[in-house]
């Protein structure tokens, strides 16, 4: 029996898999995405492929790694094409996904790179490269002159690697002949993403050139975007699998659960593929969508991370299961939807047990340590803003009390017997001197509170709030987390 081929065409697809119900040969490109990663091709580049078969148009995808020559080196031998594998309870299924044109290696190609940005059928360039590798810096909303990227592209704008060089000189260039500007998108899990890269790359042009910087900053389009897929790193068995449902090798293999969501701002002076046609939601204003993410999804995600890690429940289905706190975790999402407006296009009652069934995806093994890591960075958002609106109005705030004294116990940085682990968090140095001495639950709570810009002073100094999370705290340190949440589930 002969060996199975390397997956190059559609004709090679003779698995389950399903195949675009398009000739991808037949279509342009159209987009230009930075950071073809996992992440892409489970979400943007899956909604695009969902596009081009209901709407067709030149909307293919170039895709490019900045830094890495694997991507390129994995998909370009395969023509673009690679398979898409979700998995669940319920087993798995595979889709062969065919809207990447070509992939480029920037640090080995960059002209070729700077050759599609310029190039006039490009019309949206989107990314996901992480908010490190913009180098803005958030608080200011301008560029961090410290960061490598930005200090070289500065001193050499014209032959840019890092991600605002390159959109601001592809801009420039694009200008100089008249060519249209191309719209923005970033597609990074960023709060307000659009506003974010836009402040960064029109700082970056006007410290380049200040005439580009006005013209950017009036002409092109920056629509914010907020996006959900769990999607872990390929593995052998998503080869394997993939193998097995094509009967191709396939290099480029993306494994994600079925669940995906994606909310745009419909501002794309260029026109834009029919992603609604994959389920993008295209909307007015992202924020509130935004804002419905990161109080349900990622701040139950914190809550069980917290009191999952430290009573032992190293997955997030873990927590869910038989096993776990679902109670709570529901009780978590219940408070957090309560501080939400209505928002048109989604059924919050129908989101809640989405959550919870991908919190319970066996076949996904998200960590909870990992989720637990940069708290200070993401119980801002996730779980203060809700508990201070909760406790104006006069609402019960144990459910976000609880969160923020599972967050305390784990800054402690001790199991319940005595084991020590690292808090991953970048103000894990100045937590542990706040807490050096800090023996009862209320010298924990009062130390924490006290860290500088991180507590809303209306509810640092509520003495319901600091009560609640005292008697939480109190229950998890002298009980141990196990007997806490179960005590917990009967309040």
């Amino acid at each position: 029996m002969s060996a199975p081929r390397r997956l190059t065409s559609l004709a090679d697809v003779s698995g389950a898999a399903s195949r675009p119900a398009y000739d991808p040969a037949r279509h342009g490109h159209g987009i230009v995405h930075l950071g073809i990663g996992a992440f892409h091709r489970a979400h943007q580049a899956a909604y695009t492929d969902a596009a081009l078969a209901a709407g067709g148009g030149d909307w293919r995808i170039i895709g490019a790694s900045l830094r890495s020559v694997e991507p390129a080196d994995a998909l370009n031998p395969q023509n673009g094409l690679y398979t898409l594998i979700e998995r669940d309870a319920s087993g798995v299924r595979a889709r062969v996904i065919g809207s990447i044109a070509c992939a480029i290696a920037a640090s080995r190609a960059p002209d070729d790179l700077m050759a599609s940005l310029v190039d006039p059928r490009t019309r949206i360039v989107t990314m996901t490269v992480t908010e490190k590798a913009y180098g803005v810096d958030r608080a200011a909303m301008t560029v961090d002159i410290h960061h490598p990227a930005v200090a070289a592209d500065l001193r050499n704008p014209t032959h840019p690697s890092g991600v605002l060089g390159l959109l601001a000189e592809a801009l420039r260039r694009r200008r100089a002949v008249q060519v249209k500007p191309f719209t923005v998108l970033c597609c990074d899990n960023l709060p307000d993403n659009g506003a974010f890269v836009r402040h960064g790359v029109v700082d970056f042009a006007r410290r380049c050139d200040p005439a580009l910087g006005e013209w950017i900053a009036d002409k092109v389009s920056f629509p914010s975007c907020m996006v959900d897929r769990i999607t872990p790193a390929s593995t052998e068995a998503t080869r394997e699998d993939a193998l097995r449902l094509t009967n191709c090798v396939d290099q480029a293999p993306v494994e994600t659960e079925p669940f995906t969501q994606w909310v745009i701002d419909d501002r794309f002076p260029g026109g834009r593929p029919a992603w609604e046609a994959g389920g993008a939601l295209f909307v007015d204003d992202v924020r509130p969508y935004e804002a419905m993410k990161l109080r349900m999804l990622n701040g139950a995600h914190s809550m069980l991370a917290y009191a999952g890690f430290l009573s032992g429940r190293r997955y997030v289905r873990d927590t869910v299961g038989p096993a776990g706190f679902r109670p709570l975790i529901e009780r978590h999402i219940k408070a957090a939807a309560s501080t939400l407006p209505r928002l048109p296009g989604i059924d919050l009652a129908a989101y809640a047990p989405q959550l919870l069934s991908r919190f319970a995806n066996p076949a996904i093994a998200h960590e909870t340590y990992q989720i637990a890591m940069d708290g200070t960075e993401k119980l801002p958002q996730r779980i203060l803003a809700p508990a201070l609106e909760t406790l104006e109005k006069g609402l019960d705030v144990r459910p976000f009390a609880f969160a923020v004294a599972a967050w305390m116990r784990y800054c402690v940085g001790r199991l319940d017997d005595g084991s020590p682990f690292a808090l991953r968090d970048p103000r894990e140095g100045e937590i542990g001197r706040l807490l050096l001495g800090a023996v009862a639950p209320s010298d924990v709570v009062d130390a924490l509170h006290a860290l500088p810009n991180f507590f809303p002073e209306r509810l640092r100094t509520n003495l319901v709030w600091r009560h609640t999370v005292n008697s939480c705290l109190g229950l998890m340190m002298g009980e141990g987390m196990q007997a806490a949440l179960a005590a917990e589930a009967q309040t």
